[in-house]
């Protein structure tokens, strides 16, 4: 199934263009913990936003670590860095509130040059342990032509610190109890195996995406002289046309696809 990808106008999260993806499981048992990783303030919100309302409804405990400041984020060529970053801190902790996520730690390492390499691996581990989260869910690093370097090391963070997390030679001088968490859910997935059925807490995303004010022009395609109304009811449209390609993966109606490695 073919689905449409970020525009200058606004983002939506395909679902990959492989024909054949084998079966589709559904809606994993809900995690007493999940943390999120992302690499910037909203990538979460539009990778599983909705699942992570969902699950916190249903007493899930949500984290959410975010690798990068933010300070890039603005087509703004004379910006305060500084200031930006503050403003997105405020922003994450806004839309992570109507998620009901719990807690968002930032590891602030500059905008647009995050590696995924042993300090950072060491940091993605350390809140790997201390959670102790039943799923991890982030960017999946394996998908064809991702051109922002922040989302692929990030995804590769993420795999490398499950890994790091779960066998207990690998940095001990944290103090921290291995950990091993049930599944791994990858989103933005060119081969999507697993659906959640979100169709309660598809206004929850809209919310939350709705709370990074400074990302309106460059990812939610909302101009400053835009009708605000008019303009949330385009990104209202564009969201239910990827919850329902994404549901279609799964015969539900509303749904947020992603690859589940349940073998970690």
């Amino acid at each position: 199934m073919s689905s449409p990808r970020r525009t200058a106008a606004g983002r939506i999260v395909g679902v990959g263009d492989l024909p054949d993806t084998g079966p589709v499981s559904r809606d994993l048992p809900v995690p007493a913990r999940a943390l999120a990783i992302a690499a910037h303030p909203d990538d979460a919100e539009f990778g599983c936003g909705a699942t992570l309302a969902k699950w916190a409804a249903a007493g899930c405990r949500a984290y959410l670590l975010v690798c990068t400041d933010g300070s890039k984020g603005t087509w703004g060529e004379g910006d305060d860095a500084a200031a930006l970053v503050s403003t997105r801190r405020a922003e994450q902790r806004r839309a992570a509130e109507v998620l009901g996520v719990e807690a968002v730690d930032f590891l602030d390492w500059p905008d647009g040059e995050l590696e995924s390499g042993l300090a950072q691996r060491r940091q993605v581990c350390e809140a790997i342990r201390r959670v102790q989260p039943d799923v991890v869910l982030g960017h999946d690093p394996w998908r064809r032509y991702r051109l922002h370097p922040d989302h692929r090391h990030a995804g590769w963070l993420l795999t490398d610190g499950v890994v790091a997390a779960r066998d207990p030679k690998f940095f001990e001088d944290l103090g921290l109890a291995p950990h091993r968490p049930d599944a791994v859910l990858l989103w933005e997935a060119d081969q999507p195996n697993h659906v959640e059925e979100v169709a309660r807490t598809t206004e929850a995303k809209l919310t939350a995406l709705l709370a990074h004010r400074s990302q309106y022009r460059s990812t939610l395609g909302i101009e400053d002289d835009e009708d605000l109304g008019e303009a949330t009811a385009r990104v209202r449209n564009r969201l239910e046309r990827q919850f329902e390609a994404h549901g279609a993966l799964a015969g539900v109606a509303a749904g947020e696809a992603f690859h589940l490695i349940s073998d970690v």
